[in-house]
């Protein structure tokens, strides 16, 4: 993620939330149909199981967000972590559904907005508070499904951010440095 000087939490906020959704999308693009349904053992959650929970977090969060209850009545999470969609193309459906709620609720929010008070699971939150909660939820999960897509992936993976051994081409100090050498 390019760094960008800011003074706007929401603005900063949604780059997070954007870069994240990015990374894990780039992740998920490495790995084959199978292997979005695999998982490493019992107790482990397939790329397939987390896109669905991330979905259902999402569609109750943000569904109404400054107007209800962000975990929504209809919500049955335990469900989340069974029978996941049985195709790439349905499961990016439920993965594009769930980011959306997420952006049309913040999207037009105004920094004004960050002290506002909503509810979820009966307490209440600052907006800001709210959102703090889901990047650190989101880029968790966005975690387990990179490190799922790497480990599938092996020796095939291509690096999302900056690749091992590589650290001294993208550091722009040593970069100008090594420019102003020639």
């Amino acid at each position: 993620m390019a760094h960008e000087l800011s003074t706007s939490y929401l603005r900063d906020s949604l780059a997070l939330f954007r870069y994240y959704k990015k990374l894990t999308e780039r992740a998920m693009e490495q790995v084959t149909d199978e292997q979005l349904f695999a998982v490493l053992d019992g107790e482990m959650n397939s790329i397939a199981i987390i896109v669905k929970h991330l979905a259902g977090n999402m569609r109750s969060r943000w569904r109404d967000f400054l107007t209800s209850d962000g975990e929504k009545p209809d919500r049955k999470r335990d469900t989340e972590f069974e029978d996941p969609p049985a195709t790439r193309a349905a499961l990016t459906t439920l993965w594009e559904e769930g980011w959306n709620y997420m952006f049309t609720a913040l999207d037009p929010l105004s920094d004004a907005d960050i002290e506002r008070t909503i509810v979820i699971r009966g307490e209440p939150h600052s907006v800001m508070q709210a959102i703090n909660r889901q990047i650190a939820h989101y880029s968790y999960h966005c975690g387990q499904i990179v490190f799922l897509a790497k480990h599938l992936q092996a020796r095939q993976w291509k690096a999302l951010t900056v690749p091992r051994g590589k650290s001294e081409e993208f550091n722009p100090r040593v970069a100008s440095k090594e420019i102003s050498q020639r």
